[in-house]
């Protein structure tokens, strides 16, 4: 078995906010407290970023209309004693789909951890 740290992209959609840094603010809050919820604390959440296909500079993975926003966010998560990667995949994506509800995810990349460490979540099968 494997310790590997994978990462998910998952869509938020957020209503009723003023500017993309109050909408970021409000998915990555509401996004920690369903993980927190489920004691999934151990689940790092930030904004993804996106390319502008323009100038190449790196953006904000947020796209703003009337008040209302969809904001990109990355989970990282670190699963122990997985087969392989796809096993991997499936165990972050039930433990963090599980607490976000509808939210939908999708795999960004998957690495094999080197010699484990830290704390170790609980795992789901």
């Amino acid at each position: 078995m494997t310790n590997f740290n994978v990462l998910l992209e998952g869509a938020w959609l957020v209503k009723d906010v003023k500017s993309t840094d109050d909408a970021i603010g409000v998915a990555i809050s509401e996004a920690g407290k369903r993980l927190n919820n489920k004691k999934l604390d151990f689940v790092e959440v930030e904004v993804g970023q996106t390319i502008c296909p323009a100038c190449g500079e790196s953006l904000d993975g947020v796209f703003m209309v009337a008040g209302t926003a969809l904001v990109g966010l990355l989970f990282e998560i670190k699963v122990y004693d997985a087969e392989n990667e796809e096993h991997a995949f499936r165990i972050s994506k039930a433990m963090v789909g599980k607490a976000l509800g509808a939210v939908p995810l999708k795999l960004v990349e998957t690495e094999e951890m080197e010699g484990g460490g830290g704390r170790r979540p609980a795992r789901s099968r």
